[in-house]
Formats: structure tokens, C-alpha cells, sequence
């Protein structure tokens, strides 16, 4: 985000965020861990209301009447959150202390109990213990048959539930659901489930018997699509309730002003409509009461309020809370601070030949998981940056320069002698990278490649299978495996080097981007700004020496010598990338049909990985999603090492 513009329409919730993501941060918005997501758009929302002396509310309904408030409230109502211990009597005595306390609305836990009808019986107890001013919800988050729910309906009939969340297990059968018992329902773990389209999903649910939809922003990636999902609840006349997932203070006080935001937006439906503007409905917002400790210094104030006789949140303490943040120091465990990343060159001899390497290294040197990182033709070592402050609190990772790109240089040749010396080939370069990295660690390696850096990273761990534990081939290939091919891709290879040193590193990569396999990178928000980045290339020749030397038809076809690799490989591909997704395929097929059964399971040592959202260059343009491909199979080859 380091550098990022804020757009300041991003509070209008209708899209802006997504767009935002994809343009300025240059990333897939459903590649963001959606509890992650949530807390980036609250901190954004939250900045542009500081800048603008005001407050997430304000800023979020900034395009709301404000005649439509109902009684000028600054509140949101709050539901408690009831799961059931001890005899029907005894919750019934614990949900009679909550109405005491102020609370008008009330949410059981139901389907705890080993028959339905008990979870009912409880039902019964209470509503009659409460009488039937206070709203009563029940959720059984899908853990009922659909026979099992049929049951407890038919014993609660005349106890006036609100609605009930999520009563069967197969969503397909909510409707029939509504139908037959005659109980409303509210969606919650239905939403949650397509929160990459809600609205498609949603087109099955417009039936009047679902009355209500429960939005958890931490759940469903943060308030755009909580936003977009109430707009449709609100449309059809529905309740949207946000519910909370045991924020800290902090998440909730942020989810009261969205509360308020969509009560607002239900007000100015209903004057629209010329309907009466009903009292806001209670959320779902609870939980503040089950959680022992805080992250705030000053706790958040949810208690009862006199002028609306119920247990509210206030608005202006919430914002209060937000804009005066401070952290408590004495609760907090852990904490988490940007990488320091660390960059120096090491000296390389191999046959009288002298090799600088530009390396940098994130992660602590004592992490015993080493990964080692390896661009491909044009790139640097630079652009696995992200990639390694993403996982470099499990491993220590090192990204390598090679030979011709970035600082990393064969000292022992000059521009003159450059047709003197030997090529400088796949086995060369794997040789100076282990001899590179005996002097880095004494540990085995997961290598990580790209490309170009995929098919070193291949090479070299068929070849040198004591020094690799696992490898990573992002959209890599093991060579050509017919003469003629080879020969032909040599011919061209050597063509394009030679233009490269005839016009210039600028009219090359016009030439060389045009390509078909860069199709889907060219659409990359970001990537003028990768290209301009290859510009910085300052050793032409080495740039030349390296696409010709390393060309693809010159190495040797690793085809062979796939059918006996005993190393766990990741074959990451990009989902637009047809050429490489059928190479990894074909990889796999070989791989697995050369294995013995082991132990009667089949051999999980080669996988593939599609990233979506991204071609060719998947790291580049959906780095979070390679990210998370990779600490999967950190995992699994460091439990297959154990073993």
C-alpha cells in the first residue's frame, strides 16, 4: 500500500473498493483473506474520515437524508447472544436477566441439544418467561437435518420467532423449509459461502418466507459487500442484521457506525416508499459481552440508554473509540513489523571464471525452512519481494539475482571477449548457485522458480537431489523434447538476442511483450510499471548473453528424468495460461505414471496449482494467491521431511 492513492470514493460502497484494490494496489481483490480485507477497508474508511474531521458514519452516509433519522437516534440496538446451558428453566431465567439489563431482542443457540425438541422446549420456556414484547431469533447454524428442523418447527409454532438462521443443512432446501414449517429464515453461512458473487446466489432467495440476511463484514470481506448485500435485503423488504464474529473493540465500534449507516439507508427506503420509518432493528452485535480482555485501553461503552429503553450502542463513543485508539500493551501476545529487507553481493569462482551475485534476504537466518527465490528472463530479484515478506515469518527466504540481470555479473568477461567465452549454460548456472549457496546455509533448500528461473530451478533439483527438499515451478517447463524443436528455438533465441543488442533494451521489450503470452499481463493494471521496471537493466550484453545461452533450446529435455523425481514439486500455473497449464499437466502425467503406489495411496509428491485471475506471469499478477499456494506446500514438505 506504501505509496498508494487514496481515492476519496471509496466510502460510496458500490464497487469503489474492488476497483481500488485491482488499479492502485495491482491485485485480485479475491486473492485478500476477507477478515483481512475487512480491516483494510475499515482503516482506509476510517483515514479519509480523519482527514476529513469526521467519522466513519458520516462519511459512509454522506449521500443519506438526514430527515429521515428515526427520532434523531444516535444509536444502534443491540441483540444479546444467548447459547443455552442447564434445564429450559434455567436459560429461561438467564434470558429474563438480559431484558432486565434492556435488551428487547434476544438470539438463542439452538440445535445443541441431542433432540430438536428439547432445543424447542427452551424456546418455550423462554418466550414465556420474556412474554412476547421482546423479539426472539434463533440459529441453528446448519445443523439440522431438514427432518430434524421440520421437527423442531412444528414445537415452536406459536412461539413468534423473529426468524430462525440457517435451519438445515443443505441450503438448496431452505425454501421448502420456509414453505412448510411457516417459521421465517435468515441467511447467514448461505451468504457467506458466495461472497465472490452473492447476488447470483442471492437470486434464489427473493422468496418472502426469508425475511432477513446476517452480515458479518469479517466474514464476507468487509462493509462493500456487506453493503451490497443489504441493498438487496432492503429492496425486497428484508432485514439486513450485521453480526459480529468476536471482534475487539476496535472491529466492533467500526461495525457499529456501519450498523448505523445501513439503518439509515432502511430509513430513506422507507420515506421513499412513504412508508412509516419503523424503529431500527437490533444487531447482531453481542459478543462485546463474552470477551474477557481488549485490545483498547479504554473499553467500549455498550449499555442500557434511557431515552430508547433498550440496550444501545452509542454512535459518537464508537467514533470516540476509533479516532482516539490506543492499543493495550498489556494484552497483546505478539506483534508483526515490515521485513527488513537485507541486500549484499557474493563473489562466485568456478573454472577460472570470477561471478558477482546481487542477493537479498528476508527472514530470520536461524528459520529452518530455507527458500530460495529465482525470477525469470528480464526480471530481478526484486519482484519476489512481496512473496517473501508474506511467508518470511516461517522461513528464511533468499532471492538471487542471475548472471546478466540486476547487479549480478561474470567479472571475468568483457563486451570484447564475450564471443570467447563459454556459454554460459543451465549447468553452468546451476553450478555457481550451489556453490553461491554453501556459503549462504548448510541446510537443504525449497527452491522457488519462474520461467526461465522455473526451468534452473527444475534442473537443479533432478540434478542435485541432496541439496533440494522441494521445488516450486512456476510456470516453468522441462524442456524440448524433439531435436528439430530444439534447434528451431535456438535459431530464434539467438535472433532475439541479437536484436536486442542491435536496438536497444526499449524496442525489444515492446517487441517482446506483444507476445501472446503476455496477453493477460498487458491487462494487469500495473503493468507499465513492470516494464518500466525492466528498463533498469544496465548490462545489455549479459541481458543478450543470457536469453541465448539459457534458451530453452539449448538445454537439455528433462523429460527423462522426471519419471524418477522422489522431490515434492508444486507446479503453480496461471489460469489464463493455456500453453503452460498443458506442460504441467503433461509434467504431472509423467511424474505419476512412473511412481509406485505407495503404501495402496496414490503419490502426492506433484501438484498443481492454478492461480486464478493471472497468465504467464502468476506471481506478478496474483502474488497473494501464489503466497498462499506456497505456504501449502511449505507445509506438506516439511511434514513429508519428518516423516
Amino acid at each position: 500500500m506504501k505509496g498508494a492513492k487514496i481515492n476519496y470514493m471509496l466510502p460510496t460502497l458500490k464497487g469503489s473498493y474492488s476497483s481500488w484494490i485491482r488499479s492502485e494496489l495491482g491485485i485480485m481483490p479475491c486473492s485478500i483473506f476477507p477478515s483481512v480485507r475487512c480491516g483494510l477497508e475499515m482503516a482506509i474508511l476510517n483515514a479519509i474520515a480523519g482527514k476529513q474531521d469526521s467519522n466513519l458514519s458520516s462519511i459512509l452516509s454522506c449521500h443519506t437524508n438526514r430527515d429521515v433519522l428515526f427520532d434523531k437516534s444516535q444509536g444502534v440496538k443491540i441483540c444479546a447472544l444467548l447459547d443455552p446451558h442447564g434445564t429450559p428453566e434455567e436459560v429461561a431465567q438467564v434470558a429474563s436477566m438480559l431484558v432486565q439489563e434492556g435488551f428487547s431482542a434476544i438470539k438463542l443457540k439452538v440445535a445443541r441439544q441431542a433432540d430438536p425438541i428439547q432445543d424447542a422446549i427452551i424456546i418455550q420456556e423462554v418466550r414465556k418467561k420474556v412474554g412476547y414484547k421482546i423479539q426472539l431469533r434463533a440459529d441453528a447454524n446448519r445443523k439440522w437435518t431438514y427432518e430434524e428442523a421440520i421437527r423442531f418447527s412444528s414445537s415452536v409454532k406459536n412461539c413468534d420467532l423473529q426468524y430462525i438462521e440457517e435451519p438445515v443443512q443443505d441450503e438448496h432446501d431452505i425454501v421448502k423449509f420456509c414453505e412448510e414449517s411457516g417459521l421465517s429464515v435468515a441467511l447467514d453461512e448461505t451468504i457467506d459461502n458466495c461472497r465472490h458473487d452473492p447476488l447470483k446466489m442471492l437470486a434464489d432467495y427473493v422468496h418472502p418466507g426469508v425475511v432477513a440476511v446476517v452480515l458479518k463484514p469479517s466474514v464476507l470481506g468487509g462493509f462493500e459487500t456487506s453493503a451490497m448485500v443489504a441493498r438487496w435485503a432492503q429492496q425486497l423488504e428484508k432485514m439486513a442484521v450485521v453480526s459480529s464474529t468476536f471482534e475487539s473493540g476496535v472491529g466492533l465500534s467500526a461495525f457499529i457506525l456501519f450498523s448505523h449507516y445501513i439503518d439509515l439507508h432502511q430509513a430513506k427506503l422507507s420515506k421513499t416508499r412513504n412508508h412509516k420509518v419503523d424503529s431500527p432493528i437490533a444487531h447482531g452485535l453481542g459478543t462485546y459481552q463474552w470477551l474477557k480482555d481488549d485490545v483498547t485501553v479504554d473499553p467500549l461503552e455498550i449499555s442500557h440508554h434511557p431515552n430508547s429503553d433498550c440496550v444501545e450502542a452509542n454512535i459518537a463513543d464508537a467514533s470516540r473509540l476509533l479516532q482516539n485508539f490506543q492499543v493495550n500493551h498489556e494484552v497483546i501476545v505478539r506483534k508483526s513489523t515490515d521485513k527488513e529487507v537485507r541486500r549484499y553481493n557474493l563473489m562466485v569462482n568456478l573454472k577460472g571464471n570470477q561471478y558477482s551475485i546481487s542477493t537479498i534476504e528476508v527472514g530470520q537466518e536461524t528459520q529452518d525452512n530455507v527458500l530460495v527465490f529465482l525470477h525469470g528472463f528480464l526480471g530481478t530479484c526484486e519482484e519476489w519481494i512481496p512473496i517473501m515478506k508474506a511467508i518470511s515469518g516461517s522461513a528464511r527466504c533468499i532471492s538471487i539475482n542471475l548472471p546478466g540481470h540486476g547487479n549480478s555479473v561474470d567479472q571475468s568477461r568483457t563486451t570484447e571477449e564475450a564471443a570467447e567465452k563459454p556459454r554460459l549454460s543451465i549447468e553452468i548456472i546451476a553450478d555457481v548457485l550451489c556453490k553461491l549457496l554453501q556459503q549462504m546455509t548448510s541446510k537443504k533448500i525449497i527452491l522457488i522458480g519462474y520461467s526461465m528461473g522455473a526451468r534452473i530451478s527444475l534442473y537443479m533439483t533432478l540434478k542435485f537431489t541432496d541439496k533440494i527438499k522441494g521445488a516450486v515451478i512456476v510456470s516453468g517447463s522441462p524442456g524440448l523434447k524433439k531435436a528439430s524443436a530444439r534447434k528451431l528455438r535456438r535459431a530464434k533465441d539467438d535472433n532475439r538476442a541479437q536484436v536486442l543488442l542491435t536496438y536497444g533494451l526499449p524496442v525489444f521489450l515492446d517487441s517482446w511483450y506483444e507476445g501472446e503470452l503476455w496477453e493477460s499481463l498487458r491487462s494487469h493494471p500495473h503493468f507499465q510499471k513492470i516494464v518500466s521496471s525492466r528498463l533498469q537493466h544496465t548490462d545489455v550484453h549479459g541481458l543478450a548473453k543470457a536469453l541465448s545461452d539459457l534458451s530453452i533450446g539449448r538445454q537439455p529435455s528433462l523429460w527423462e528424468d522426471l519419471k524418477h523425481c522422489e522431490t515434492p514439486l508444486l507446479l503453480v500455473v496461471g489460469e489464463s495460461d493455456a500453453k503452460f497449464k498443458a506442460i504441467a499437466r503433461k509434467m504431472f502425467d509423467e511424474i505419476g505414471h512412473n511412481r509406485e503406489v505407495r503404501d495402496g495411496l496414490p503419490d502426492s509428491s506433484c501438484e498443481i496449482s492454478e492461480v486464478p485471475g493471472s497468465g504467464h506471469a502468476a506471481h506478478l499478477e496474483n502474488p497473494l494467491a501464489v503466497a498462499r499456494a506456497l505456504r501449502k506446500f511449505l507445509t506438506r514438505v516439511n511434514k513429508e521431511f519428518v516423516d
